[in-house]
C-alpha cells in the first residue's frame, strides 16, 4: 500500500479548529480504514503533536514551554514515515513555514509518499476582523482601525499568513501544482457542514469513517466585549499575552466562561477598507487562475458581499463605546467570583 500525506497548513480563522477536532474524534475509527491523524505517544495534550511539531520547526513559541516542544517534529515524522496508507495532519501552525522549512517538510513527510498540501481561505476582511478578535483574546491592545492599516501597509505579521500567492508559492517551488490545494469556506450563515465534506472529499474520507461531529461552539465575541477586552487588556500592560502570568485566567475565565456566544452585534470590517481588500482579492483571483493550483469549492467565496462594505448607518462602530459594555463587564466579574473560594461561614 502506498502512502498519501495530507499536510493541512491553515490559514487561521478559516474553520481549522472544527476540521482538527473532527479528525481528532473521530482518530480512532478513521484509523481502522487505514488513516492515520497523528498524536503524541504520551503526555497530557497528545491531540497537540500537530501544534507543537510546527512550532518546533519554525522556531516560534507562541508562549509554551520549550521543554514541552523538544522532540516533537522528529515524531511527527516518525509517525508519518511507519504508516502506510493515508495520514492527515492539521495545524494552522505550519502556514508560517518559510523556505527552509518549506523544503525540511517536502524532504521528511514526502519521502516515499504523495505530499499534498491545503490551505482553507475565505473573505480576507472577515479573516481580519476574526484575527484582530482572537488578539484581543491573547493581550492585544491596537485598536481595529489600527489593525486594518497595518495590514493594509503590510506591517501586521498575521496578514502575511493570509496572503495566497506568498504562501502557496513557496510550496509550489517543491511541490507539482496538483497537490497544492486551495480550499474555499462558504460564506457564514450556510452550510455548516460544507467546509468538512469538501476537506474530507480532497482527502478521501467517507462519512461513515468520521461520525462523530465536533462540539458546536461559539468563540466569538461582539462589539461590546471586544471593547471590555481591549480595555482590559491596555489595564494588565502585557501580563495576559500568551506566556503571561494572567493569560490563562483572561482566556478561559474572562473570555471562554463569560464573553464568547453572548448576543452582542457582530464586529464588521470597518467602512473604508473595500477598496483595497477587494483589490488584493481580485489579484489573488487572478493569480490563481494561472498557478495552477488545486481549487476546492468556488472562488466567489473569497470575495466580500457585493455591498462592498457594511452600511455606516446601522453598523456599530467598534471605535465607539458601545451601551453593551457594561452588560459584558458585568458578566466577566460573575465569572470570575464563580471561581473564587467560598468564605468561612463566620466570615474567616
Amino acid at each position: 500500500m502506498s502512502r498519501s500525506v495530507y499536510l493541512h497548513i491553515g490559514a487561521p480563522k478559516t474553520g481549522t479548529t472544527a476540521i482538527q477536532t473532527r479528525l481528532q474524534r473521530n482518530a480512532g475509527s478513521l484509523l481502522e480504514q487505514g488513516v492515520l491523524v497523528p498524536k503524541a505517544a504520551r503526555g497530557p495534550r497528545r491531540n497537540g503533536l500537530a501544534l507543537r511539531a510546527a512550532l518546533e520547526l519554525t522556531d516560534i513559541r507562541l508562549g509554551q514551554d520549550p521543554a514541552a516542544i523538544e522532540g516533537s517534529w522528529d515524531e511527527l515524522v516518525e509517525q508519518v514515515t511507519a504508516h502506510e496508507g493515508t495520514v492527515v495532519v492539521s495545524h494552522e501552525a505550519f502556514v508560517r513555514c518559510d523556505e527552509t522549512a518549506v523544503a525540511t517538510v517536502v524532504a521528511a513527510l514526502g519521502a516515499g509518499a504523495d505530499l499534498h498540501v491545503l490551505y482553507t481561505a475565505r473573505d480576507l476582511g472577515k479573516q481580519l476582523v476574526s484575527g484582530w478578535l482572537e488578539g484581543l483574546k491573547n493581550g492585544g491592545t491596537d485598536e481595529l482601525a489600527t489593525h486594518m492599516s497595518r495590514a493594509h501597509t503590510g506591517d501586521l505579521p498575521l496578514r502575511a499568513n493570509f496572503d495566497v500567492p506568498v504562501v502557496l508559492g513557496r510550496w509550489l517551488a517543491h511541490l507539482p501544482a496538483e497537490r497544492v490545494h486551495l480550499v474555499t469556506v462558504p460564506a457564514p450563515g450556510g452550510d455548516r457542514t460544507l467546509l468538512w465534506r469538501r476537506f474530507a472529499d480532497l482527502v478521501g474520507l467517507q462519512d461513515e469513517w468520521a461520525p462523530k461531529d465536533p462540539p458546536r461552539t461559539n468563540e466569538s465575541v461582539g462589539v461590546p466585549e471586544a471593547q471590555l477586552l481591549l480595555a482590559l487588556n491596555r489595564e494588565l500592560d502585557g501580563s495576559n499575552r500568551r506566556g503571561g502570568p494572567d493569560h490563562k485566567i483572561v482566556r478561559r475565565l474572562v473570555v471562554a466562561r463569560s464573553l464568547v456566544g453572548r448576543a452582542g452585534p457582530r464586529v464588521e470590517v470597518p467602512a473604508g477598507n473595500a477598496d483595497w481588500l477587494r483589490e488584493d482579492v481580485e489579484a489573488w483571483i487572478a493569480w490563481l487562475a494561472t498557478s495552477g493550483v488545486d481549487v476546492v469549492g468556488d472562488l466567489d467565496e473569497l470575495r466580500a458581499p457585493a455591498s462592498g462594505s457594511v452600511d455606516p448607518d446601522g453598523w456599530p462602530d467598534v471605535a465607539v463605546p458601545h451601551p453593551g459594555v457594561a452588560g459584558a463587564a458585568a458578566a466577566a466579574l460573575a465569572g470570575l467570583i464563580g471561581e473564587l473560594p467560598r468564605p468561612d461561614a463566620d466570615g474567616g
